[in-house]
């Protein structure tokens, strides 16, 4: 809204509240946002269409290119450097004498195309979903459809897929990063469990002290140690066993993993095992099922394999969520009278798995009125000529089930006892859902004892995250309000984390081959997971001095966008003599910057470029001011400095270089010759302008060109007869384009 505001051309376009927008802020999860988020400014782009059919031929020639014989990747800082063969085979299969060449280029597309082959992975970065690449956020797991990679990254990766070019070169034309952004709001504040280590970021960024607040209740989760494995497979099988043997024990399972190819991978794992598991990723066919299956994560021997998404502000209730478990036996019993439709999975999701789960005992009055409603809703889609859409009857039990949720128990038994003209479906699913969810509550609570005595939830993270916050988010989702849990991490020396950082891992394979006879054996060695820690605080300054250089550059442009953007919103937001008067100080800047480039106070007039400095002038009004000094050469205008140079004092209120020109006498009235004053007065106080024994001169040059643009301009719309609302648009329209 706010970058979207200082674009605006017309003030009911507007929609934040001007002139102070912004007043109070607390932020959810403020590390996510200011933190985490703060690598990545927020920007506005336009497009530009002339080179769209460039990237999917620069794919084609990033397939045959090589890593090491045609290019060198550099993981840590995604960026791909050509060798001298690489740009030699390149320019042969385009057809080029040169990849950087102005008329012809392509070194940007060739390059942005091997970094789509190298850096941007499908189902780690992005997922494809009905012909188009969408960005999966990594450090919550979730689709963001409405993002897209600049400077031609998310393109590329468009063409490596083989999909249509969705849009064009992205131009920006407005930015601004988070930090800047929030800071923005006077009083700026936020929440979130996992601030502690990032304290002194908080305070040097944002002058924010972190307070940290004591739990409700004591934790007694159990933290163990991290296991570090020289290989994937060895860390992937230990994952397997783990989850495996938890299982067996009964205890609810939660599985972090880094992205939707790794979730997928261990679900594999565990469906060659035969356990019954659910997936919580950006895929549709999870996604849409996020509530339902974080809803069974804490029953007896339920297992959840889950990316980011259940990394943060997830609360997992040991025994299951009785709300969302009721919710699901009224629909599973409900929707099949009311719709014939087969859900779509990608908007409905997949049905969560129920295996090894333990089936709800429902009684006879809730079975009674699951009845009641069942044979309500058949009615009803039968006595309907039109077919009910799936999506029409998920509404209608969903209204249902707020209902219930609002009016209680003995109000639902009273309306459904009334006789009524209509058929009560919906006070019937309302009463059927309020019975089902007492059982449900009686059963969560049993099984949620249970769990507590097997010891929890277990969580087990599969890799090291850039930050510790991030690990800390999914220790954090056992253990909650003084409920006992466990966690572990078991890490590889071949995760990309390491990798990208250039972990010694060839000394760290040496010693865990002292240590164990096999590279597949976990070790919980201290030098290794103190090495592998000390790696993950490096990372973490690296990315700090990110965002610190993204600040720091963002600080000189805020000077310019704050000055540029309030300027908008006098010319939008003002009446028409606060616009006219911003066009007449556009032009007065516009003749200073013009005299004072060719003028030196500190030297005498004769030594100035004054044929320059009328060639220029002249130029500005097009044929109007072209006309009036066409006759009027250097040394006119010589010759008139120097006689200012003998007056006494001269009259600023009319006046005008002896043997010049004469201005149209368009300062009539008292607000067009205060405005004229204002400006003199502005030049004999500019302290920015260099000061000299010739400055009054100078001075006096800016005002004198300065009022004969500006009278000539007035003269023209005078002339016009326009009426003064359409120049008013007209000027509006200028300025706010210029801004």
């Amino acid at each position: 809204d706010y970058l979207r505001d200082n674009l605006s051309r017309k003030k009911e376009q507007l929609v934040m509240r001007w002139p102070r927008p912004f007043h109070f802020s607390i932020v959810d999860e403020v590390d996510s946002v200011l933190i985490d988020e703060g690598r990545n400014p927020l920007l506005i782009s336009g497009e530009d269409n002339r080179e769209a059919a460039r990237y999917p031929v620069a794919a084609k020639v990033a397939d045959l290119l090589i890593e090491g014989a045609h290019y060198t990747v550099e993981l840590k800082g995604n960026n791909i450097d050509l060798t001298e063969d690489g740009v030699t085979y390149a320019e042969m299969i385009l057809g080029t004498n040169d990849l950087w060449d102005e008329n012809d280029p392509w070194a940007r597309f060739v390059t942005n195309a091997l970094k789509a082959k190298e850096f941007y992975r499908r189902d780690v970065q992005y997922i494809v979903r009905n012909g188009k690449a969408l960005i999966i956020n990594e450090l919550t797991g979730r689709v963001e459809p409405k993002r897209r990679w600049s400077d031609g990254i998310h393109q590329a990766v468009e063409a490596k897929e083989g999909l249509k070019i969705q849009q064009a070169d992205s131009v920006i034309v407005a930015q601004i990063t988070y930090q800047s952004l929030f800071k923005l709001y006077p009083k700026l504040s936020g929440m979130t469990g996992t601030a502690k280590t990032e304290e002194k970021e908080f305070l040097k960024m944002f002058k924010m002290p972190v307070i940290e607040v004591p739990t409700n209740l004591p934790n007694i989760r159990v933290d163990l140690p991290i296991q570090a494995f020289a290989t994937l497979r060895g860390k992937w099988q230990y994952v397997r066993e783990e989850v495996e043997s938890m299982f067996q024990l009964g205890r609810p399972v939660l599985v972090g993993t880094t992205s939707v190819e790794s979730s997928e991978y261990l679900s594999d794992l565990l469906k060659s095992r035969n356990i019954p598991h659910n997936v919580l990723n950006a895929r549709p066919k999870y996604a849409a099922r996020e509530a339902e299956i974080i809803a069974q994560a804490g029953r007896k021997h339920a297992i959840t394999i889950s990316t980011n998404m259940a990394g943060r502000g997830t609360d997992i209730i040991l025994g299951g969520n009785p709300k969302m478990l009721a919710k699901e036996i009224v629909e599973d019993n409900v929707l099949p009278f009311l719709s014939h439709d087969t859900p779509d999975v990608e908007t409905e999701g997949e049905s969560t798995s129920h295996k090894g789960l333990s089936k709800i005992k429902l009684g006879p009055s809730s079975l009674a009125l699951l009845a009641k409603a069942a044979i309500m809703a058949k009615y009803v889609h039968k006595s309907e000529s039109n077919e009910w859409s799936f999506q029409k009857a998920k509404s209608a039990v969903m209204e249902s089930i707020e209902m219930s949720n609002t009016i209680g128990l003995e109000k639902l038994q009273e309306r459904v006892a009334e006789v009524t003209e209509m058929y009560p479906l919906c006070d019937a699913i309302a009463l059927a859902y309020a019975t089902v969810l007492k059982d449900c509550e009686i059963h969560c609570f049993d099984e949620g004892a249970e769990v507590k005595t097997l010891g929890g939830l277990h969580v087990i993270g599969t890799s090291l995250h850039e930050s510790r916050r991030i690990d800390n988010q999914l220790r954090g989702r056992a253990g909650r309000q003084g409920d006992p849990g466990s966690t572990r991490f078991m890490v590889s020396l071949q995760d990309e984390m390491f990798r990208k950082f250039n972990l010694d891992t060839e000394w760290a394979v040496r010693l865990i081959s002292r240590i164990t006879d096999g590279e597949d054996i976990a070790i919980e060695s201290n030098a290794v997971v103190k090495q592998l820690l000390g790696l993950q605080i490096n990372a973490e300054k690296y990315y700090f001095g990110i965002r610190k250089n993204l600040v720091e550059f963002d600080e000189v442009l805020e000077v310019q966008r704050k000055h540029i953007y309030s300027l908008r919103q006098v010319i939008l937001s003002g009446d028409s003599e606060s616009c006219s008067e911003q066009i007449f100080q556009y032009m007065q800047a516009v003749v200073d910057e013009i005299i004072l480039g060719n003028v030196d106070p500190q030297k005498p007039p004769k030594t100035w470029d004054l044929a320059k400095l009328l060639d220029e002038l002249a130029s500005l009004g097009g044929n109007l001011l072209t006309e009036t000094f066409k006759e009027t050469q250097e040394e006119d205008l010589q010759s008139s400095l120097e006689q200012i140079l003998r007056y006494g004092s001269v009259e600023v209120d009319n006046f005008v270089l002896p043997n010049m020109p004469v201005p149209p006498n368009s300062f009539r009235g008292i607000r067009k010759r205060t405005s004229s004053a204002m400006r003199w007065f502005a030049m004999c106080v500019d302290d920015t302008s260099k000061k000299g024994r010739y400055t009054n001169i100078v001075n006096l040059l800016r005002k004198y060109f300065g009022d004969f643009l500006i009278a000539t301009y007035l003269e023209v719309l005078q002339e016009s007869r326009h009426h003064d609302a359409y120049i008013r648009g007209i000027e509006e329209g200028s300025t706010s384009e210029d801004t």
